[in-house]
């Protein structure tokens, strides 16, 4: 079994996630190819500055603006979103989907709904049916006897279920509201079929790994047993896997620094092999600045340093304090990790005035070991003209940028980059 350095799995991490050494897509299209790359795109309709997934493919996608990932998503029908926990998936993906969809009827809420609400997804299903693209807002609905945290109609929860039965999909955005219609009027019809459970439990033991690209070998069942709505055995996991092994669709390897056998698709294993050589991959190559030349922002919930990967990887303590009380907040609000070369370096929280289309960085802060010197000042000064850009922003206020020589160059980078 082959080991890799920390800085190997750094790097290889950074890399498949489209970040390292800088952005390799570009536009429109690049907007697609980045999510299809990054395999799963968290969304959150929280918009300080830019929504998350704004800013995770600002990251990763040269010329990227505001516009294209609902033109990618819902008008080109590249992707659909679902889940509890939201996600943009590829649409390529939605016949595994829908193998797996029906398993979400056992949920005990629904079959609490449906008893005490049995006409109400009949209701909306017809009324979709008749009328075409419907928000909840369209819905006069019933109200709930007792509050749903998925709404306060019972059209509300019923839309909410049926999406995720798979028998209405989200068909376009307005603003983060949902419009939604049926199924076959969404997904294109090379799409609108039905993988075998057997296709599917198999795509979903592949995808468990590829979304996260390194994989704790103790993780895998309870990922795929997520995934697949279903209780999974040590038995079924180790069996799956073993298979999948054999097969030589995963491969396992060790961490330098850990115990633990860890997972990867074996596509993936010559970049890492790169890698530990102390090669960047060909197909890495950017088409603009590196992250030495221009930093990136990371988004709070990027799968590179969201839920303690941030502390795991880059020994870098990040949390998104947004939910946290003030009184309870170590950095700010809607704080960023900000990535110089392979590295997490620093944190910045960004906060847009529409009013004055002014970018306002309410803290900033330095890594201990993190560089002081003019390269970096000159990379972060592109960074934040590159973000200003992207939110609309005429002017930054970076008062809370320190040491001050460090702000000083910073703003002489800035303008030089804005003006």
């Amino acid at each position: 079994m082959d080991t890799i350095s920390r800085i190997t799995f750094r790097r290889f991490l950074l890399g498949q996630q489209g970040l390292w050494p800088g952005r390799r897509f570009r536009g429109l299209d690049g907007t697609t190819s980045a999510i299809n790359q990054i395999e799963a795109l968290q969304l959150d309709p929280l918009n300080i500055a830019a929504r998350s997934q704004e800013i995770a493919l600002h990251g990763r996608v040269l010329d990227f603006n505001l516009g294209h990932l609902y033109q990618s998503a819902y008008e080109q029908r590249n992707f659909f979103d679902y889940g509890g926990t939201l996600f943009l998936y590829p649409m390529k993906e939605f016949p595994f989907w829908r193998a797996i969809m029906p398993r979400t009827a056992r949920y005990p809420r629904m079959t609490e709904f449906r008893k005490n609400h049995p006409r109400a997804m009949d209701e909306v299903l017809a009324a979709l049916r008749g009328n075409g693209p419907m928000s909840n807002r369209d819905f006069e609905g019933n109200g709930l006897s007792q509050w749903s945290y998925r709404g306060r109609k019972d059209s509300a929860v019923a839309l909410f279920y049926l999406w995720l039965l798979g028998e209405v999909m989200i068909t376009i955005r307005k603003g983060f509201d949902r419009v939604y219609d049926l199924r076959e009027r969404v997904v294109p019809r090379e799409y609108d079929f039905v993988a075998s459970i057997g296709e599917a439990e198999d795509f979903f033991a592949r995808k468990t790994i590829a979304i996260p690209n390194l994989m704790r070998e103790k993780r895998f069942r309870t990922s795929w047993q997520d995934a697949i709505e279903r209780e999974v055995t040590p038995r079924d996991a180790e069996e799956k896997l073993s298979a999948l092994i054999g097969r030589g669709v995963v491969s396992q390897l060790k961490v330098e620094g850990s115990a633990e056998n860890w997972l990867v698709l074996t596509k993936a294993v010559p970049l890492l092999k790169s890698i530990e050589a102390g090669r960047i991959p060909k197909i890495w190559k950017p088409l603009g600045p590196s992250t030495e030349e221009e930093v990136a922002f990371l988004a709070p919930l990027d799968m590179v340093s969201a839920r303690g990967r941030a502390k795991q990887v880059f020994d870098f303590d990040y949390v998104w304090e947004v939910y946290k009380p003030v009184h309870q907040r170590r950095w700010g609000y809607y704080t960023l990790p900000i990535l110089y070369d392979d590295d997490l370096v620093a944190r910045l929280d960004p906060k847009l005035d529409r009013k004055t289309d002014t970018l306002q960085i309410m803290g900033f802060w330095l890594e201990d070991d993190a560089p002081k010197d003019e390269a970096f000042a000159n990379a972060l000064g592109r960074g934040i003209a590159r973000f200003a850009k992207l939110v609309g922003a005429k002017r930054v206020e970076m008062d809370c940028i320190q040491p001050r020589r460090l702000r000083t160059q910073v703003r002489r980078m800035f303008k030089a980059e804005s003006g």
